[in-house]
């Protein structure tokens, strides 16, 4: 099976410095490793895709037999670790909850671009585009609204318990929107329109930290 996602890291995890934008490989390797061991899941290599979209995703055939990617377009709207750490925390939210079905090929974007995710302006081609892929990434994904909710619910708790402030996927959420980045409201969405994510998000955060 196979997800791209929260979407859910290393073309060589290993020693690259360079950095494409708010974050860098070190940034998303520290997030990875801390978040990925607060939950006891394998700490693997990390893939960085040279893709202006942002995305993130888990490559899943298996609990021992996975992969996880970010793309530059990511790294460039985020600016914190506990942004990436949330959303990398999402994506093994959907592996631990259970949410893979055995024997279904996946290759599904997180949240925010390839399941119709439109980008707010921009030129008509790029709508088109995007609005064309929507039939064949919902055909492959099979994760409900409620699957993203309880994988959001899930990589939040996880940010508390890595040490890092629940806040962090709300922020990364909250970066998408505000680079125009959003989920409307409609039936093609698997996920939940970003307005309402926005709100959970913030609402599980302070019930989480105990505000």
């Amino acid at each position: 099976m196979t997800r791209k996602i929260f979407s859910g890291l290393i073309c060589s995890l290993l020693l690259c410095s360079c950095a494409w934008g708010a974050i860098d490989k070190s940034t998303v390797e520290a997030a990875w490793k801390r978040i990925a061991e607060a939950d006891g899941f394998e700490v693997v290599q990390i893939n960085y895709e040279k893709d202006d979209s942002p995305n993130a995703w888990v490559k899943f055939q298996s609990q021992k037999n996975f992969s996880v990617h970010v793309t530059q377009g990511l790294m460039k709207i985020l600016d914190s670790e506990e942004q990436i750490a949330g959303v990398l925390g999402h994506e093994i939210g959907h592996v631990r909850l259970g949410h893979y079905n055995k024997g279904v090929g996946r290759n599904v974007g997180w949240t925010l671009l390839s399941i119709g995710l439109g980008k707010v302006g921009g030129n008509a081609g790029k709508i088109a585009q995007a609005a064309g892929s929507v039939g064949m990434n919902l055909a492959e994904s099979g994760f409900s609204r409620g699957q993203e909710v309880e994988a959001d619910d899930y990589g939040t708790e996880l940010l508390k318990k890595a040490g890092y402030d629940p806040y962090g996927l709300y922020r990364a959420m909250k970066a998408f929107a505000d680079n125009k980045f959003v989920t409307q409201a409609s039936g093609f969405n698997s996920h939940p329109p970003t307005a309402r994510r926005l709100k959970h998000l913030m609402d599980k955060a302070k019930a989480v930290k105990g505000e």
